[in-house]
């Protein structure tokens, strides 16, 4: 039992060091990125008149996908791919969860986290916000509920679809980036 407890315990010890701090103009480009791919949503949000009352298409989760979408470009979880499928995939498992749990909200925040993980792992599209973008569709407001599926095209769908848009234009701008790395 004592090697037992040692050996789980030394995976803990880490033993590397942080990675250096990325080139200013990285820095500068990601920046650049999240501002435009957030303030793309909140224009869509506006101009398409989806917004309802409470600003319905900057869910949460953009922001995380921002960071990946343009801090790490290259990811395998910033992909078009997993960047629209993992938030696609976990929009309709969070919706489900909470049509057949509404009265159970733990249970179906529980289920629709973990279900959307094994969704994602089974469509190839493991996008780590889309855990995220399943616990708003139950834990969300009135208007998030309102939307049932339609929460899946909009804003998901179209909101993360117009950041992965920013995200091939911002990051070919830059020579020294490219993005993406591959589509589907």
């Amino acid at each position: 039992m004592n090697t037992l407890l040692k050996s789980y315990f030394g995976k803990m010890r880490g033993g590397k060091h942080c990675p250096p701090r990325a080139p200013i103009g990285e820095m500068i480009w990601s920046t650049i990125g999240g501002i435009l791919g957030i303030g793309a949503v909140y224009i869509a949000s506006n101009k398409l008149d989806l917004a309802l009352s409470d600003y319905i298409f900057l869910i949460g989760s953009f922001g995380a996908s921002a960071v990946l979408l343009y801090g790490i470009p290259l990811s395998p979880f910033a992909q078009p791919r997993n960047v629209i499928g993992g938030h696609v995939f976990s929009a309709i498992v969070g919706v489900t969860f909470y049509t057949l749990l509404s009265g159970h909200i733990g249970l179906a925040a529980a289920l629709a986290v973990g279900f959307a993980i094994g969704a994602m792992h089974l469509t190839r599209t493991l996008h780590p916000p889309g855990g995220a973008t399943a616990l708003i569709a139950v834990v969300g407001s009135q208007h998030v509920h309102e939307l049932s599926y339609w929460y899946v095209l909009a804003p998901v769908m179209v909101g993360a679809s117009l950041m992965v848009l920013v995200a091939v234009i911002v990051n070919n701008l830059a020579s020294s980036r490219h993005f993406p790395e591959y589509w589907w």
